[in-house]
């Protein structure tokens, strides 16, 4: 079999298609869908040939960001560090997504700056789910918690949450199901050029 230029231009084109990354942060509310909006893309992704990582929350929280606390300087700094790994790995061909709740809009802000400064793609959703939706979901026993006085400073209740004013995406995930939720980030991806 003979190969032509076109069939090795079409491999190269193909190649780096899949090599291209990006940053997809899903910022929202705790029990927003985040997290299961991020494995239902990944799991698409992957499927198509992409490197897919989701760092989440939770896991972040216990391995790289262990010791730190919930007040606002703490918060920033844990989405500082997360948002630095995110782009070590964007920048070499990963597609990241990061269902992580990033409180507070400057922190969102240095993330997407860092990304700008180093040329990586980074996009945002706001997974838009209201506080009594997230509230009934509850997938973490937080907002019951809270309400009994177990906890406090929970975001969105008693501690702030900066909706984003301008997101790249705003998923209201309690209107679709997770796949239409999914399939409207993909969406975003494919029409700049990220999957």
């Amino acid at each position: 079999m003979t190969t032509t230029n076109d069939d090795l231009k079409l491999n190269v084109n193909h190649r780096e298609k899949r090599v291209t990354g990006a940053t997809i942060w899903l910022t929202g509310l705790p029990s927003a869908g985040k997290t299961t909006i991020a494995y239902e893309l990944a799991g698409r992704l992957h499927d198509e040939g992409h490197r897919v990582e989701v760092l989440d929350g939770d896991e972040i929280r216990e391995f790289l960001s262990a010791g730190l606390g919930f007040s606002r300087e703490d918060r920033h700094t844990n989405v500082q560090r997360i948002g630095f790994v995110a782009e070590l790995l964007a920048s070499n061909g990963v597609k990241v997504l990061v269902p992580v709740i990033a409180p507070y809009a400057d922190s969102r802000e240095a993330v997407r700056k860092r990304h700008g400064a180093e040329g990586t793609s980074y996009v945002e959703v706001h997974v838009a789910t209201p506080v009594d939706v997230c509230s009934v979901r509850d997938v973490k026993g937080l907002y019951a918690k809270q309400a009994a006085g177990e906890i406090s400073g929970l975001t969105g209740v008693d501690d702030p949450y900066e909706e984003p004013e301008s997101p790249d995406l705003r998923i209201e995930s309690h209107t679709q199901t997770v796949q239409e939720s999914a399939a409207s980030l993909y969406a975003l991806l494919t029409e700049r050029g990220l999957a």
